[in-house]
């Protein structure tokens, strides 16, 4: 005779049969109850709790180019299509549009990507002799860059470019806090 949940035993008590299934009912969440902060290998690791240098000249330089890629290949994708004769092949039409789209996405990712690779720098610069990392870091390393990126043009092209340099990053990091406060992670 098999036992089904809820049959007497032999000494006349109820037992329960294991079901392996019983808790499938349950939320996810109530199953598997996962870290959602970062893990460190070692104590070292989880007192800093920023990027390294190196993975940040990565990063900036890389968002940068690719930023500055994708940006370059909209303008130029417009430009193609403006410099269409109403006499050109569908062939030609494309070629184009991919070449003015290749070509500016080319110079536009390169020079937000050497934006990048300076303002990297600088920030990770300011850290090591600040030995903080804080939002006056960030904004002297957009003034910085901004400065030094338009420095061959001449001292007031280069000053008004740091200021621009300085207000971007300080309003990318002042909309950084806000969305950080204000959205439930």
């Amino acid at each position: 005779m098999a036992h089904h949940a809820g049959d007497n035993d032999g000494d006349g008590q109820k037992r329960r049969l294991y079901n392996p299934y019983q808790d499938l009912q349950v939320p996810i969440q109530n199953l598997y109850k996962l870290p959602t902060s970062p893990e460190f290998l070692f104590q070292e690791e989880s007192l800093a709790q920023r990027r390294s240098w190196g993975e940040n000249l990565t990063y900036f330089t890389g968002i940068g180019y690719l930023s500055g890629s994708v940006l370059g290949a909209g303008k130029g994708f417009i430009e193609g299509v403006k410099a269409s004769e109403p006499g050109d092949t569908l062939k030609l039409r494309v070629n184009r549009i991919l070449n003015g789209s290749g070509h500016t996405g080319r110079k536009f990712g390169n020079r937000v990507g050497i934006i990048g690779l300076i303002y990297a720098g600088m920030e990770s610069g300011m850290v090591a002799i600040r030995d903080t990392d804080d939002v006056i870091n960030s904004v002297v390393a957009g003034l910085g860059t901004g400065a030094f990126y338009r420095a061959a043009a001449g001292l007031r092209s280069a000053a008004v470019a740091g200021v621009i340099g300085g207000a971007v990053v300080g309003l990318s990091v002042a909309a950084k806090q806000a969305v950080k406060r204000y959205v439930p992670i």
